[in-house]
């Protein structure tokens, strides 16, 4: 625990949601930053499901690509989850840098990011709500996966869960299609938008109506899906042309090869990035690659080895060798040493 955080000036508002409010606050004993998630009580509804389940997930993850739960306050008016301060996040970064981020900085971040996925998922749980805005940035570089209000331990493979999870964008075909008997793999497509993301400097997939047009963006790309691409798909709930879905969309599309889609984007200048993000766009659920076996790609082969032999609590950035590269038109941008992926 953080020691007595039980009386923390809010020094600013960093951001307001349904029932939370974000400050940040700062501790009277050692003078560090912290950010405390106020959540709302009300009498008659008590404490919010995702606020407990919140706190219980994150008081067992410890994990340097994982936010860091201090402490948990507990009032008659409000519950207050107390975090590390991390002063900025992905969604943040990108607009900062926009037109694609450096192609060293993208593996970084692609690399913590699977780190802490793969983390959580040998433990069962899944994050359900990946996107860009819950990956914080700290100023080394060192990415950590916040948020876990949606997330959920899956504990038994056969439980179904709500399909009414991840942001549109970052939302997988299955889910979309109504499909509530999911695993690891949702995490694994919000995974390959967001690395498209970071090299091209726009979202993959912006859907900007509703399920029907991120349904078709999707398959614009990847091809309609049927039997024989997507065993068990015409069984899913909303998955009724004519019906729930117009019959137009299940046309199938001239386009049916991520490869081919991608050649307009950035991603072909970035060795094995196209294949690494065709093995996470997968529509069909079992065919996307897992966090762990993501981490063994040959598209980190010129990150340093040790990456892979340090303990859970510590950073990347713990290597001397590694650092965060300057993004363009940004000289101020970390330390900027010259490779940040050279072996040793």
């Amino acid at each position: 625990m953080f020691p007595l955080l039980r009386s923390l000036p809010k020094l600013e508002k960093l951001g307001e949601g349904s029932y939370a409010t974000v400050y940040k606050g700062k501790s009277k004993v050692n003078g560090k930053l912290v950010a405390l998630k106020v959540i709302r009580l009300q009498e008659e509804e008590g404490t919010p499901f995702t606020a407990i389940r919140e706190a219980s997930l994150l008081k067992g993850l410890k994990h340097a690509n994982i936010v860091l739960l201090h402490d948990i306050i507990h009032t008659k008016e409000t519950l207050t989850l107390v975090f590390e301060y991390v002063h900025t996040d992905l969604c943040q970064y990108m607009d900062k840098h926009p037109g694609g981020l450096h192609p060293d900085n993208v593996k970084m971040f692609l690399f913590q990011l699977l780190r802490g996925l793969s983390y959580i998922h040998q433990r069962y749980i899944l994050h359900r709500d990946l996107k860009p805005q819950n990956l914080l940035i700290g100023d080394t570089g060192e990415l950590k996966l916040a948020d876990f209000g949606l997330a959920r331990a899956k504990s038994v493979p056969s439980h179904t869960y709500s399909n009414e999870v991840v942001t549109l964008w970052y939302r997988p075909p299955d889910v979309l299609l109504g499909s509530t008997d999911y695993s690891t793999c949702l995490d694994m497509w919000g995974v390959g938008c967001i690395f498209v993301e970071m090299i091209q400097g726009a979202a993959a997939f912006p859907g900007m109506k509703d399920i029907q047009d991120q349904l078709e963006r999707i398959f614009q790309v990847l091809g309609t899906p049927s039997e024989d691409t997507w065993p068990g798909v015409s069984s899913l709930p909303h998955f009724k042309p004519g019906e729930l879905l117009p019959l137009d969309l299940f046309i199938p599309h001239r386009t049916t090869s991520f490869l081919l889609e991608v050649k307009r984007v950035p991603l072909v200048s970035v060795p094995c990035s196209v294949e690494l993000t065709s093995s996470f766009l997968q529509c069909f659920p079992k065919s996307r690659l897992s966090a762990q076996a993501a981490l063994g790609h040959h598209y980190f082969s010129s990150l340093p080895p040790r990456l892979w032999e340090l303990p859970d609590m510590s950073s990347i950035f713990s290597v001397p060798t590694v650092w965060l590269q300057p993004e363009c038109g940004d000289g101020s941008a970390s330390q900027g040493r010259g490779t940040s992926n050279g072996k040793q």
